[in-house]
């Protein structure tokens, strides 16, 4: 071999520490660059793969009656489109009638702002009139579109539409392809513990099963719990207002606070009483309560737990990189990576980094400052 093609394989850990942070920086910023360019690839193929897991236990129950692995495959697709068809239209029939009242729902908003406006003005001393305009330009922005929105929207409504149609395709080449990839991962890390690489991806589809079904099981509920509350206090289109409260729910910590103020918006807009906005957020509080102590611990949970402050933190990064299909995303993508690092000794601390649990008496830190220190000072 010839010397100058041959390389230390302790180059790069005994470079100084402040080139080894600086290659860490670029590879980070040049992975995130690809990933959000080529976002329009890797979205799609990544909700297939979270589906397939969902659905191939369905495969695999269908294969067990004898029927043929393609077959399966093309009913259990069939039946998900089904399911999910139906609840769209029911989704979108309460759009359309909502679309029909949204003029007259700003209105009623509107004549509540005005009286508004006057404490406000008086309280605060500022011009009625020009907190006045900036309620009419609200409400004229809220009930026109520009030409350059309205072609944004169709951008997006276009781009959705593309990812409905080749997701289901993606799907059934991972569900028939499913032991071809898997052989794939195996020879792709011979060299590695093969035990070892069959736990990460036994583990993988164990906690995206669990977390996908959990969620859709916890979806049903809350959107139950929230239709009720919403029919008991008579606020209206209780069946949307519940079902987009159960689907903003899924997304942590920052859904909840949508969900609860959409149906705030709408009893302000339609009732004689602001008490009502207060009903809906007490009610909605007991069941974020019932949700949190309750729902997720028997049904969500699984055995990665994803603390607090990572999970807000991906949550933001996800949708500043691929807009709401990030936010849904973060959580399980993060708790896939938790699973690869509990099973890699060089990072396994990051793995406990981003789990819940902790520990029950602190490490001695005072060595790894002084080595920390040394490493920077070389």
């Amino acid at each position: 071999m010839n010397p100058i093609l041959k390389v230390d394989k302790n180059t790069y850990h005994s470079q100084p520490f402040y080139i080894k942070a600086t290659v860490l920086l670029v590879g980070f910023y040049l992975l995130i660059s690809m990933l959000s360019i080529a976002q329009d690839i890797i979205v799609p193929i990544i909700f297939a793969v979270m589906i397939a897991v969902l659905l191939h236990p369905f495969v695999n129950f269908f294969e067990r009656l004898k029927i043929n692995r393609v077959v399966a495959i093309i009913f259990t697709l069939f039946l998900t489109f089904m399911i999910t068809f139906a609840i769209a239209f029911l989704i979108f029939r309460q759009l359309s009638e909502f679309g029909k009242s949204w003029p007259i729902l700003v209105d009623k908003f509107t004549l509540m702002l005005n009286e508004s406006t006057k404490w406000i003005s008086r309280y605060f001393d500022l011009s009625q009139w020009k907190v006045q305009q900036w309620i009419l330009k609200a409400k004229t922005d809220a009930l026109s579109f520009s030409n350059d929105q309205v072609g944004q929207t169709l951008f997006v409504l276009g781009n959705w539409i593309v990812v409905m149609l080749l997701v289901p395709v993606y799907v059934f080449i991972l569900l028939f392809y499913k032991k071809l990839l898997i052989e794939f991962i195996h020879r792709a890390f011979v060299s590695q513990d093969q035990k070892q690489v069959s736990r990460i991806i036994s583990e993988t589809k164990t906690v995206i099963h669990k977390y996908l079904t959990g969620l859709i099981i916890e979806a049903f509920i809350v959107a139950g719990l929230n239709i009720t509350v919403l029919l008991f206090l008579g606020i209206e289109y209780p069946i949307l207002l519940g079902i987009l409260g159960a689907l903003l729910n899924v997304i942590p910590y920052i859904g909840g606070l949508v969900a609860v103020a959409l149906p705030m918006m709408v009893a302000l807009a339609t009732k004689t009483t602001s008490l009502y906005a207060l009903y809906v957020l007490i009610f909605y509080y007991i069941i974020q309560l019932i949700d949190n102590n309750v729902i997720v611990p028997l049904i969500v949970s699984s055995k990665v737990k994803i603390n607090a402050l990572f999970a807000i933190i991906v949550v933001i990064a996800g949708n500043a990189l691929w807009g709401v299909s990030g936010m849904f995303l973060s959580i399980p993508l993060l708790a896939v990576i938790k699973v690869i690092f509990d099973h890699i000794d060089s990072l396994k601390p990051w793995g406990f980094l981003l789990g819940d649990s902790l520990p029950d008496k602190p490490l001695d830190v005072l060595p790894v400052i002084k080595k920390i220190k040394a490493k920077i000072l070389k």
